[in-house]
């Protein structure tokens, strides 16, 4: 028990000694006792705070994971689209030169689609013949196919440009005469086959007549 310092004063010298080293010693523990508490609550308060820097260093480093992650898609993207459209370049590039071609070659074809009955011309024609075939096959080498529509098939308006109309009721929608062959490079069309198709009578009667009236 605690004595109060007259109690302490009206001791012996002895027990006066011994009370206050008691004394001391109680304030040492409850001195200690505080200096731990104060410890553990300024550990208490450093763990919270490095906890706190732990979870935004988590969310910083999902962040800018994520940053990663959607700039690497976007150059995998970007480089994807740009060899695709390299390789595009490349499979078409020869797209100029052969519209520059275009008329040379019809040239050939009307000059050889009918057969002459004079034989110095068949012999001077056959060397024609050879140069056509020749450039046909040079083009067909660069990925470059023609489209010859056949007589009386269905007109395919994806492929031919009709470019002229005959009456004709047994080939209504068909093609009944070639003008020039169309030409494609690889899967694009450079240009449609120009032909001639058979429409009805009646067809070609109102048309006349909506023209007629346009006129007037």
């Amino acid at each position: 028990m605690i004595k109060t310092k007259e109690e302490i004063q009206a001791m012996p010298e002895e027990e006066k000694k011994e009370e206050t080293l008691e004394e001391e010693g109680a304030e040492e523990e409850i001195y200690s006792e505080l200096e731990e508490e104060n410890v553990k609550k300024k550990v208490k308060k450093k763990l919270e705070k490095l906890s706190e820097e732990l979870e935004k260093a988590k969310a910083d480093t999902e962040h800018w994971k994520n940053e990663y992650y959607r700039a690497y898609a976007d150059t995998k993207n970007l480089r994807n689209s740009l060899e695709r459209d390299h390789k595009e370049a490349l499979k078409y590039r020869s797209v100029g030169f052969i519209e520059e071609l275009l008329p040379i070659l019809d040239s050939f074809y009307m000059a050889l689609a009918n057969e002459p009955s004079d034989p110095n011309l068949k012999n001077y024609l056959t060397g024609f013949k050879f140069i056509y075939k020749n450039l046909e096959t040079v083009l067909e080498n660069e990925g470059v196919h023609e489209i010859l529509p056949e007589i009386n098939k269905d007109f395919n308006p994806l492929t031919m440009n009709a470019v002229d109309s005959v009456e004709d009721d047994e080939n209504i929608n068909k093609v009944t005469k070639v003008y020039g062959k169309g030409y494609k490079l690889h899967d694009r069309l450079i240009r449609p086959a120009m032909v001639q198709v058979g429409v009805k009578k009646k067809e070609v009667k109102n048309e006349e007549q909506a023209q007629n009236n346009a006129d007037a």
